[in-house]
C-alpha cells in the first residue's frame, strides 16, 4: 500500500502542481485508510469495503466535511491506480458523496470594515505595515497565503493590480484600490528606516525578524484589531475575503467577475455569496414591508 501511495503523492506535487497542504492531507488520509485496509491486498477493495470504511468515520463522529474530505483523497488515489493500470476497477466510483450542511461564510458590514482596517497607529512602522495589510485583504479579497507570498514586484503601482500566485500554483492578476496602494507606499517608507535588518527587500510584508510575515503571523495582526474594535461576529482572517465578495455582489458585481477576482475553479464555490445577500434581502424585506 505504501508504494501506492508514495506514487500517487509524487503524481500530485509533480503532474498536478497540488499545494503541499492538498498533499499533506491527503498522505494523512490515505495512511489512514491504509491502517484501516491492514494486511489486506489494495486489489481486493471493493465498493462495499469502501463504505465499511466511511461508516467507521461517522462512528468515530467525524464532521461530514472531514468525512468528504477523506472520501475526495480515495477518490482521487484509486482512480490514479485504475488509470495507470495498477487495479483493474475503480472501487471508488460508485461511492456517492455524503450531502454537506451549507454554512453561509461570515462576513462584516461596510462600517464595520472600514473601522476595521482604519485601526492600527499608521505613524508607526508596525502599524503602518497593519494598515497595509488590512487594506489590502479588503482591496483585494486575496487569500493571506497569497498576501505573505508577495513581493514588491508582483504589484503594479501605476496600473493598479497585483500578480498573485493561488492554490495550485495558480497566477492570477486582480485590481487593487488606491487607498490600499497608499498604505502599501507608506509602509514601505516607514520600513526604510530599518531597512538594514530586511533580509530580503522585494518582501512586501516582514516580521520583527526582517523575514518574511507567515499566515499565522498575518491572523494574530487581524486578531489584535478585530479585539481592538470590540466587534462582537465571530470572524476571522477569511472575513475580510468573504466581505470583499459580498460587498462587490450586493453593489452589482457579476457572479463570474467574484468568481475571477477570488481565484475559484468552479462557479459553485463562488455561489455561496449569492445566498448571503439573498438572505439580506429577505431579512430587509420582512423588516421593511408592512404586509411581510
Amino acid at each position: 500500500m505504501q508504494r501506492y501511495i508514495d506514487k500517487f503523492v509524487n503524481y500530485l506535487k509533480v503532474e498536478k502542481n497540488a499545494s503541499p497542504h492538498t498533499v499533506t492531507n491527503y498522505t494523512v488520509d490515505l495512511k489512514g485508510f491504509a491502517a484501516f485496509l491492514g494486511n489486506r491486498g489494495i486489489e481486493t477493495v471493493d465498493h462495499l469495503f469502501l463504505r465499511r470504511f466511511l461508516a467507521d468515520l461517522r462512528a468515530k463522529n467525524l464532521s461530514k466535511k472531514s468525512v468528504a474530505r477523506k472520501l475526495s483523497a480515495l477518490r482521487s488515489f484509486f482512480k490514479f491506480l485504475y488509470r495507470e493500470g495498477y487495479l483493474k476497477t475503480n472501487p471508488a466510483s460508485a461511492i456517492s458523496t455524503p450531502k454537506l450542511d451549507r454554512n453561509l461564510p461570515v462576513f462584516l458590514d461596510v462600517d464595520k470594515v472600514v473601522r476595521l482596517v482604519t485601526s492600527p497607529d499608521g505613524e508607526t512602522t508596525d502599524g503602518a505595515r497593519d494598515r497595509a495589510i488590512l487594506e489590502t485583504l479588503y482591496s483585494t479579497g486575496i487569500r493571506v497565503g497569497e498576501l505573505v507570498r508577495l513581493d514588491l514586484g508582483d504589484i503594479d503601482f501605476i496600473g493598479g493590480v497585483v500578480k498573485v500566485l493561488g492554490k495550485g500554483k495558480k497566477e492570477r492578476v486582480v485590481p487593487i484600490g488606491e487607498t490600499a496602494l497608499a498604505a502599501i507606499r507608506k509602509y514601505r517608507d516607514a520600513r526604510g528606516r530599518c531597512e538594514r535588518r530586511i533580509k530580503d527587500k522585494e518582501i512586501v510584508f516582514v516580521n520583527r525578524f526582517g523575514t518574511r510575515l507567515t499566515d499565522r503571523g498575518v491572523r494574530r495582526v487581524i486578531e489584535k484589531y478585530i479585539r481592538k474594535c470590540s466587534i462582537q461576529e465571530k470572524v476571522s482572517p477569511h472575513s475580510l475575503r468573504h466581505s470583499f465578495a459580498t460587498h462587490l455582489l450586493d453593489r452589482g458585481a457579476d457572479l463570474r467577475s467574484v468568481q475571477e477576482l477570488l481565484g475559484h475553479v468552479n462557479l459553485s464555490t463562488t455561489q455561496v455569496y449569492t445566498h448571503i445577500t439573498a438572505e439580506r434581502l429577505k431579512s430587509v424585506y420582512d423588516k421593511a414591508h408592512p404586509r411581510a
